[in-house]
């Protein structure tokens, strides 16, 4: 559950959805693993041993246990002076320590209990309020969850420090007991217990093969290739979220083919076609602007304005009632995702077509950005380029439903969420023409040279400007939404139970070869969304 602590780019987004996708299949019991990137939590209850075993606690001192893990999440908990001490002491040693543990092969990171009853409201808005809706509460937040002391991070750098004194890295064994199916977003930095099997949900390559566009270039990317190097030599089965994905780890790993299906993304149903009206869009947009945000101060992501008088008179002029025209789009902003190329040819269609078209761009700052943010502030100041962030579902699917296009400008995606949500809303989609977007989205969308200016500006002619631009739209919409049914959970929690399904009946055909000394016969998993499966 680590990425649901983040915000509201794709992967934190998927990891809630999946959550709760497999909370409705009725074969699965279904538990939540909280860890964070940086931050060491306190430990909840234990199954055995004496001093947390759940069984000796009073009622009293397990809630005690489970509110100071809630606290860590955010702050350290209060301790006494030992305590303290042996906190520091933990801190100070345990990458050294993990590190030795890891390359002599003993010890393990152990999990905790955490029980969610009394709990439901912190688990339910510190991992899943960002995406679901209200009607999913008691589906996700009743869910128990594990807790992992040891921070992913830390788990990542004693792989990589084993690569000072072993020829492949050696990642700390994670404490898997009991449990059937373990599920790590992205490459994993651990083993699992040997009759736990590992699955690896696998968004995408883009850290190997196009290392220049990520943040933190040289960790980033060793992180990602050595642990997935470690996941694959383990033994862990891959749920990529496109073939495109798929088909980038068999380049990487030959050998994870066979281990390897295709099961795309589910699309919150937040987003449906259900006609909304479009003078709700100004006040939205003025409610998220991204300047207003204390992180962005500074950044010039707001016009600066002397009076209220000023800036209302401001927004009612370039806003109105919602009747102008608008470019949307929905990503992070860092390089790979090309808002220079959207940029230029928004800047073409003001000066040549259609001086009244807006550009709306909804995402966080990312890294890189200060070349990109500059080139925004001229136009913020006119009135002509809103930045957005943290937009709910509810209003999103507003923006998308009235946006003249929403335009998918990436040069690298894993599946690129922002299309299926606009094409599931109701709206237009231009995207760049890249494989897995080719894949995602098949003929629902208008294409263009990722790389050519001159080729977005004839895809906006094509869609907004062309005589034909409005049968061309209506077609587009309707496509989209058969497109966008694609994935919806009824359709992709089957692929999810049958893969799990298949994965169990594997991992229990090879812990039973073990035990008798026989040889493990290969299952066969029918074929996942036309994907290859293992065999």
């Amino acid at each position: 559950m680590r990425p649901a602590l983040e915000g509201f780019a794709g992967i934190p987004q998927e990891t809630r959805l999946l959550f709760r996708g497999l909370r409705m299949l009725d074969d699965f019991e279904v538990e939540g693993m909280i860890q964070t990137s940086h931050r060491i939590l306190a430990k909840g209850t234990s199954d055995g041993g004496l001093l947390f075993a759940e069984k000796s606690l009073s009622e009293g001192r397990k809630i005690n246990r489970y509110s100071r893990v809630v606290i860590s999440v955010a702050e350290r908990p209060y301790n006494t002076v030992l305590d303290r001490l042996m906190d520091y002491m933990q801190r100070r040693m345990m990458s050294t320590q993990l590190t030795l543990k890891t390359l002599l092969g003993f010890g393990k990171v152990r999990l905790s209990n955490f029980r969610a009853k009394y709990f439901e409201d912190f688990i339910w808005r510190t991992l899943f309020a960002k995406t679901l809706p209200a009607a999913d509460y008691d589906l996700v937040s009743t869910a128990n969850q594990r807790i992992c002391h040891t921070p992913w991070h830390s788990m990542h750098m004693a792989g990589l420090a084993t690569l000072n004194f072993l020829p492949a890295p050696r990642y700390p064994m994670l404490s898997t007991p009991g449990v059937d199916i373990f599920i790590g977003q992205t490459p994993y930095p651990a083993r699992v217990h040997r009759n736990t099997a590992f699955v690896v949900r696998y968004h995408d390559a883009i850290p190997v093969f196009m290392p220049h566009t990520i943040s933190d270039k040289s960790l980033h990317q060793a992180t990602h290739f050595y642990s997935l190097m470690s996941n694959v030599k383990s033994g862990a089965y891959f749920a990529c979220v496109s073939e495109a994905t798929r088909q980038d780890l068999i380049r990487l790993f030959p050998d994870a083919e066979s281990r390897s299906v295709t099961i795309h993304n589910m699309v919150s149903h937040h987003y449906h076609s259900a006609p909304a009206s479009r003078e709700l869009v100004p006040g939205i947009i003025r409610s998220r602007l991204y300047g207003m945000d204390p992180d962005a101060n500074g950044m010039g992501l707001t016009p600066d304005f002397l009076t209220l008088r000023e800036q209302e008179s401001f927004y009612a002029r370039h806003l109105g009632s919602g009747s102008q025209r608008y470019m949307l789009v929905v990503s992070t902003i860092e390089p790979r995702k090309n808002h220079a190329r959207l940029m230029a040819a928004w800047e073409v269609i003001k000066a040549d077509i259609d001086p009244e078209m807006k550009l709306v761009i909804v995402g966080t700052l990312g890294w890189d950005f200060k070349q990109m943010v500059k080139s925004f502030r001229s136009w913020i100041d006119r009135g002509d380029l809103f930045m957005l962030n943290a937009v709910p579902a509810p209003d999103l699917r507003v923006l998308y439903q009235h946006a003249t296009v929403t335009v998918c400008p990436s040069l690298g995606e894993g599946f690129d969420f922002s299309g299926v949500e606009a094409m599931s809303s109701g709206g237009v989609v231009v995207a760049s023409d890249i494989p897995v977007h080719r894949e995602v989205y098949d003929d629902a969308a208008e294409y263009f040279d990722p790389y050519s200016t001159a080729s977005l500006v004839q895809a906006f002619r094509k869609v907004i400007y062309a005589e034909d631009a409005i049968a061309r739209q209506q077609h587009l919409r309707e496509r989209g939404q058969d497109v966008a049914s694609r994935y919806q959970p009824d359709k992709i929690l089957p692929r999810w139970n049958q893969f799990l399904e298949w994965v169990a009946r594997d991992k229990g055909a090879a812990v039973l070869g073990r035990s008798t000394g026989a040889s493990a016969k290969p299952l066969a998993l029918r074929d996942l969304d036309g994907a290859a499966s293992p065999q």
